[in-house]
């Protein structure tokens, strides 16, 4: 496995290329100083509710300065994950973060002098400019917002508020990318590896037990030295998060992100009952993997190590060739998606100190999106570029199927098409596997992805709302309690399979969707989902595929209730999430026949 010391090392071609958004940095600054001139234009649009063709003008004056910002901020946001900290790159964000401020001031009269209107006069509207009809759905989504939105100078002041504080996610991972020095751990052969959040993961998927063991705990015992200060950091955001809510008339920050998608609590409510009384087929699989892996004892930091002997190490170039071949029962549109997605460069492969740990895909309307990961070439590192080459081609999708105002969509939509190529790529490799260990790779591959997107992401979801709840009560979030609560959802869904290390309670610290509101319930819906889709699209169903290819082009104009009820998929029936239940219980049958 080759390691990089730092981004020069990188070869040019595992690079993203982010000349799409701005050709240079210099370039950035310039669009900067550009986007301040263009923005007290629209204090002339003032009163331009009261007439359809001054409103229309308004909106694509708005997008045209919206891209520009938009293109801003993901381009510094993507420099800086380059490399973290770095003075150049902190003052782009900081200038991005400054012009999104200055478009919220200013465009804050808007959605107030909206929401004033009668019905009859919104109506109207559109009687007097046909053309806005286009923008009916992205005007009907505010105006439903009728009940929880402020005055012009009210809007003003939370919006400046919320730009200046709310850094916390930021200061967070540069703690823990930058901040902390974790130590070295040691291979079986006494070579002796820095450890890093990037490489961590790989790390403890070694075969050395004592490998696994000494990077698990260096982590987690450095990250609980600083507990008090990653609790503080939460507490702030959550704060933050309820004290919005509070502002903008919500009973909390949990029916506030709710509302976001125009969803309601009893599929969540449905989705973590199903979950939590199917944590049996959970635990089965961990007494098969202790048994596999022989051992006495099965602790947390054994839950990473490979049960399959398959030691392929696949190298990038191979790496993107395999996906491919996987993707294919999708259709040849899909994969000249997925061929422009590698020739222009859109993903970042490889992992070093100093750049942002994991994995993502960053969407904006008017660019392909851009894809950060940190290669291990194994095929963990495969199903990440499969995952989020799921995200991108989505979006391209969209892109090509939406007018510029509907280019995104709701995240809870969105994961589905990630993890459905999650499933592809183990059934590729099941099918294709030349002997007994690689057809055992490819099943623990889909089995982590249950394990991590349905059983944790409900775990850590339901530990969200119960952070959530603390603080709204008047409570505050402090080590000792994150500590307890996470000890307590582990105990409940390991049981007596899985024994704790005393530092396994500090894992909540390195969770950075905690930053994201309610992010990780979506995973849980849209592997539900995906395992039904990849499971009929693998068997040849064409009118499975036809629809799931349809959902892939849904933009914002649609909401995901009902985005998923034209796929005859109801989010608030358990048989959704019972049925990913025994999906993974048929994948852990056929891994028990395998020995």
């Amino acid at each position: 496995m080759k390691e990089y010391k730092n981004r020069d090392e990188v070869e040019e071609e595992y690079k993203w290329d982010l000349s799409e958004f701005f050709e240079s940095n210099e370039a950035f600054f310039k669009a900067s100083e550009e986007v301040d001139s263009k923005i007290d234009i629209f204090n002339d649009y003032r009163g331009c509710t009261k007439d359809g063709n001054k409103l229309y003008e308004y909106l694509i004056k708005l997008k045209e300065v919206e891209t520009i910002i938009e293109k801003m901020d993901a381009y510094a946001w993507l420099k800086n994950d380059e490399e973290l900290g770095k003075k150049e790159n902190l003052e782009m964000l900081s200038k991005s973060k400054d012009a999104v401020a200055k478009i919220n001031n200013v465009n804050s009269f808007f959605e107030p002098e909206l929401l004033k209107l009668s019905k009859d006069e919104f109506e109207n509207l559109f009687r007097e400019n046909s053309k806005l009809e286009e923008y009916r759905a992205l005007l009907l989504d505010i105006y439903r917002n009728k009940e929880h939105t402020l005055n012009e100078s009210e809007e003003k002041i939370v919006n400046s508020l919320v730009m200046a504080t709310n850094n916390f996610s930021d200061m967070s991972s540069t703690l823990l990318n930058m901040e902390h020095d974790y130590g070295k751990v040691t291979l079986a052969d006494g070579k002796k590896v820095t450890l890093s959040t990037t490489n961590s993961r790989f790390l403890k998927s070694n075969d050395n037990r004592e490998t696994r063991k000494e990077a698990d705990t260096k982590l987690l015992k450095k990250g609980l030295e600083y507990g008090s200060t990653s609790a503080e950091l939460l507490n702030s955001y959550v704060k933050l998060e309820d004290t919005l809510a509070n502002i903008y008339h919500f009973n909390d920050s949990f029916e506030a992100r709710l509302f976001e998608d125009n969803l309601n609590k009893n599929i969540f409510d449905v989705l973590s009952k199903t979950t939590r009384s199917g944590v049996n087929t959970l635990q089965r699989y961990f007494k098969l993997r202790k048994k596999i892996l022989n051992l006495d004892t099965l602790y947390n930091y054994d839950l990473g190590a490979k049960l399959s002997h398959f030691k392929k190490e696949y190298s990038i170039k191979e790496g993107i060739k395999t996906v491919r071949e996987a993707l294919k029962p999708l259709g040849e549109e899909y994969l000249n998606k997925y061929d422009k997605l590698i020739k222009n460069r859109n993903i970042d492969f490889c992992g070093y100190p100093g750049k942002c740990s994991g994995g993502y895909n960053l969407s904006i309307p008017s660019c392909d999106s851009r894809i950060l990961m940190s290669y291990h070439y194994d095929l963990e590192s495969l199903s990440t570029i499969a995952h989020e080459a799921g995200h991108h081609i989505n979006y391209q999708f969209i892109r090509e199927n939406n007018p510029l105002q509907y280019c995104h969509n709701a995240i809870i939509m969105g994961e589905v098409a990630s993890l459905t190529n999650e499933f592809l790529l183990s059934n590729y490799i099941f099918n294709n596997a030349k002997d007994k260990e690689e057809k055992v790779l490819a099943l623990e591959n889909s089995l982590n992805v249950i394990t991590s997107n349905l059983y944790d992401a409900v775990r850590l979801g339901d530990m969200e709302r119960l952070m959530h709840d603390k603080v709204h009560d008047g409570g505050a979030l402090t080590k000792e309690f994150m500590n307890e609560i996470s000890e307590e959802s582990l105990k409940y869904y390991y049981g007596d399979t899985v024994k704790l290390s005393p530092y396994a309670k500090g894992s909540w610290i390195f969770r950075s969707h905690y930053y994201s509101n309610f992010y990780l319930y979506n995973y849980a819906i849209c592997v539900s989902v995906a395992s039904y889709f990849a499971s009929k699209i693998t068997d040849g169903d064409k009118e499975t595929l036809d629809k799931y290819l349809e959902f892939l082009k849904f933009g914002s104009d649609i909401y995901p209730l009902d985005a998923f009820k034209k796929l005859g998929i109801s989010l608030e029936d358990e048989n959704v999430y019972k049925n990913a239940i025994l999906y993974f219980d048929k994948l852990i049958s056929m891994l028990e026949s395998l020995y």
